[in-house]
C-alpha cells in the first residue's frame, strides 16, 4: 500500500504520511462528520431560480465580508450562476472547474473526498484514475442534493483557504434552507 498521499499543487503543499491527521489543511474534519453534514444540508428542491438564489446568498455574504472569492452554482454541468468578487482572479475559475469535476465524478464534497483519502492513506488521483491537472480535492465544492432525487448540482467557492471555502459553502446552504423554513 502506498504510504504517501500527494496533494502537490495545492495552496497547502503537503505530503501526508499514512494515518497522520492533517488538521492544518482539513480543519480536523472526519469523513463521517462530513457525511452527516451533507445529509443535514439536503434540499427539498432545486430549481434554476433556487440555484441562482443560493449563488446570490454566497455573493451577498462575500460582499458583506469583502471576501476575495469566486462563486459558482451548477445544475450538474450547467453553470446557472457565477460571480467573481473584487480580489478574486482568473485562477479561481480554474480551481472551480477542477473542484467541480471531482464533485461531478463522486457526488460528494471535495472536502469529503480529501478527508476520506487522508483517512484511508491513499492517493485519491491514482485510486480514481483521474488527473490532478483536471481535478482538485480541495474544499469549496459542495454537492447539492435533493430529497428523493440525490445529487443535482454543485455550489463552488474559491479564493479562501480550503477549509474556509468549505465552511462558507456550508453557511450559504444553511442560510438558504433557513430562508425556506427547512432549518431551525
Amino acid at each position: 500500500m502506498n504510504d504517501k498521499v500527494g496533494f502537490g499543487d495545492s495552496d497547502h503543499v503537503h505530503t501526508v504520511r499514512h494515518n497522520w491527521r492533517v488538521v492544518e489543511t482539513t480543519g480536523g474534519f472526519t469523513s463521517g462528520g462530513l457525511a452527516l453534514e451533507a445529509r443535514t444540508l439536503i434540499l427539498p428542491s432545486l430549481t434554476q431560480a433556487e440555484a441562482i438564489e443560493i449563488g446570490g446568498i454566497a455573493q451577498q455574504i462575500g460582499r458583506e465580508r469583502a471576501l476575495p472569492i469566486a462563486v459558482e452554482v451548477r445544475l450538474k454541468e450547467w453553470i446557472v450562476f457565477h460571480a467573481s468578487l473584487p480580489g478574486s482572479t482568473p485562477n479561481n475559475d480554474s480551481w472551480i472547474a477542477r473542484k467541480a469535476r471531482v464533485t461531478m465524478a463522486t457526488g460528494h464534497s471535495t472536502m469529503y473526498e480529501r478527508v476520506l483519502a487522508e483517512e484511508q492513506g491513499i492517493n485519491w488521483y491514482k485510486e480514481k484514475g483521474l488527473s490532478e491537472e483536471l481535478h482538485a480535492i480541495h474544499g469549496g465544492a459542495l454537492a447539492l442534493n435533493v430529497t428523493g432525487v440525490g445529487f443535482v448540482g454543485i455550489l463552488l467557492i474559491s479564493g479562501l483557504p480550503q477549509v474556509q471555502d468549505h465552511l462558507l459553502g456550508v453557511e450559504v446552504i444553511a442560510e438558504f434552507l433557513a430562508r425556506k423554513g427547512e432549518l431551525a
